[in-house]
């Protein structure tokens, strides 16, 4: 199979997992050798900056480089005050939180003092990111446009959540993205990094798809007794159908969001048994990711890059130090 990203979510309550997103990727990690590791959200607003430095740089070593993470707020409620937060400071502790991490990977000795947290003297987190370089960020949302201007502040990736709402949403989401990533002079708005969720079930024929997938749709505890299958894939990016309609649809995401870096498929949710999404896998790693990803290299215009590596930005960092060196006088 050919997937290029694997990722996981972090949750604290039944029936979800994993509660350790680096314990699971490092398991991966020693069992694979070229896939990227990735997680569809590590909770910034309850994790504590530091804990976060240091577990995802040991990462990056454990898997000689292949990884990258997203940060997000999550779905649950609770979460916050398991932790000791308050909900009502989601936002302020997303922005404070990652302001610290931003320095605690570039920065040897770091002082530091916040609102939600002790402060930090001449504090060095361990152990230092691989190469020097730290994992690339993405900064995920459904509908904070906060999010978006975080994430286009530092010049990370901006990664839309894309599963239950309408394009036109996630649209303005990605939009407002690119406007401010051009703003802050990170590039142009095309060179802006995105990326996509999305949620299909594939059959060999869209009319299997559709019968076995219905049942689990409409008791879904997200959508189920809600709109109909049929209203809600019209409303939405679900694509319910062969591998040809998925296909199709992905690749019209570009239409209203612009090209962009990272797809990932959202296969396991409304109670999917192990099996059937196992079979989602195959189907998916056979017949559409090697299609998708062919297509969407031919379509990326030559100025728009793909999402940065390790290796791409050890080689970035080793161009600008060459270029500092370069430029000094004797």
């Amino acid at each position: 199979m050919q997937f290029g990203v694997f990722t996981v979510g972090e949750h604290h309550n039944p029936p979800f997992v994993p509660s350790s997103p680096t314990t699971m990727l490092g398991w991966i990690a020693a069992r694979t050798e070229r896939l990227l590791l990735s997680t569809s959200t590590t909770l910034i607003t309850t994790n504590d900056p530091v804990k976060i430095a240091e577990d995802y740089a040991m990462l990056q070593h454990l898997a000689d480089g292949r990884v990258d993470l997203m940060m997000g707020r999550g779905n649950t409620g609770p979460v916050y005050p398991w932790f000791g937060q308050d909900i009502r400071n989601g936002i302020p502790l997303a922005i404070e939180n990652y302001d610290l991490l931003h320095r605690l990977w570039r920065e040897d000795a770091v002082d530091w003092k916040g609102r939600f947290r002790t402060p930090l003297q001449s504090f060095t987190s361990t152990p230092r990111p691989l190469d020097g370089v730290p994992p690339f960020v993405w900064h995920g949302s459904i509908r904070s446009p906060e999010v978006a201007e975080q994430a286009a502040y530092y010049g990370d990736g901006f990664f839309a959540n894309h599963i239950f709402w309408p394009k036109e949403h996630t649209q303005r989401m990605v939009g407002l993205y690119r406007q401010r990533f051009a703003h802050y002079g990170h590039g142009s708005a095309e060179q802006a990094i995105v990326g996509l969720g999305g949620q299909v079930f594939v059959r060999k024929n869209s009319q299997d798809a559709v019968r076995e997938f219905r049942p689990y749709f409409d008791n879904a505890p997200v959508y189920g007794h809600g709109p109909s299958l049929e209203d809600f894939s019209r409303q939405t990016p679900l694509t319910v159908g062969s591998p040809q309609q998925v296909i199709d649809r992905t690749l019209g995401f570009r239409e209203y969001v612009g090209d962009y870096q990272r797809q990932l498929f959202l296969i396991d949710h409304a109670g999917l048994p192990l099996k059937t999404v196992l079979e989602q896998l195959d189907i998916l790693g056979e017949e559409v990711i090697p299609v998708l990803r062919k297509e969407f290299d031919s379509l990326r215009p030559a100025h728009v890059p793909e999402a940065p590596t390790h290796a791409a930005l050890v080689a970035a960092l080793t161009t600008d130090f060459a270029q500092l060196l370069g430029g000094r006088e004797d």
